[in-house]
């Protein structure tokens, strides 16, 4: 099993949540490392898929970050730790569109931003690394 590059991950990762949850797929080869894209919107990639990508066991399949537990759950435990007076406000954000504009301002204007940033991106590579390892 070849070692999987973290920026690789990294990328592949950030292309499958940047859009709707199964929008975006990544797979990265066990044997070789090379990362495989697919999207509904298939036209943009020219690159042959492999026709056993989906179902063998040597490539991982990198997850949306609502699989591992990195959306609205994550920005919650964020608030509890760092704005617990805010808890029940960032809460209610979530329940509509438009939440993490709403969430990001209430930061920004905490001046605790970079922090969220900083506890976003640690969670984001413990999680990928759990990931990983597990399989």
């Amino acid at each position: 099993m070849v070692a999987v590059r973290h920026d690789n991950l990294s990328m592949a990762f950030d292309f499958v949540s940047c859009a709707a949850p199964m929008e975006h797929s990544a797979y990265i080869s066990l044997d070789t490392g090379k990362v495989w894209w697919t999207s509904d919107s298939s036209e943009a990639f020219d690159e042959e898929i492999p026709d056993d990508l989906e179902t063998s066991d040597r490539y991982l399949a990198i997850p949306h970050k609502s699989e591992l537990d990195l959306g609205s759950h994550l920005a919650l435990r964020f608030v509890a730790q760092t704005l617990p007076a805010c808890y029940e406000q960032v809460e209610e954000f979530f329940r509509r569109r438009g939440a993490y504009a709403r969430f990001k301002g209430l930061l920004e204007r905490e001046g605790v931003l970079e922090r969220w940033y900083s506890f976003e991106t640690d969670a984001v590579e413990r999680a990928l690394r759990s990931y990983v390892a597990r399989t």
